[in-house]
């Protein structure tokens, strides 16, 4: 994917990603929940990806709204997914969300995890 567009967002939701995201919360039955996205520690590259709704925000939550759907990223994540962006494919070969993190300087094998 190339996106060439610069943005101030923490994360950029691409149009398909926000489309998932809207179904998913609809489906969640709650008008107060939003995505929130983050990195632990962990994997065999050092850091792995979470994401799941939640309905709680805290203090230093950076918070970006997609057509109703907010996504959230914690403070301590922030400086590590800076710039990605998400992206959901749906097709044969591949279904499913994908972040491109500009700050990724390697991925292990399995792909799960990265540093």
């Amino acid at each position: 994917m190339d996106i060439s567009i610069k943005s101030s967002r923490v994360v950029l939701a691409t149009d398909s990603a926000v489309k998932k995201l809207q179904e998913l919360k609809l489906a969640e039955d709650s008008e107060n929940s939003f995505l929130r996205m983050g990195v632990k520690p962990g994997g065999c590259s050092g850091y792995s990806y979470e994401m799941f709704f939640d309905t709680e925000k805290f203090e230093g939550d950076s918070v970006e709204e997609y057509d109703g759907v907010d996504i959230v990223v914690d403070s301590e994540s922030t400086s590590h997914i800076q710039g990605a962006t998400l992206d959901y494919k749906e097709g044969l070969m591949e279904t499913g969300f994908s972040i491109d993190n500009p700050n990724v300087s390697r991925t292990c094998g399995c792909g799960n995890s990265f540093s």
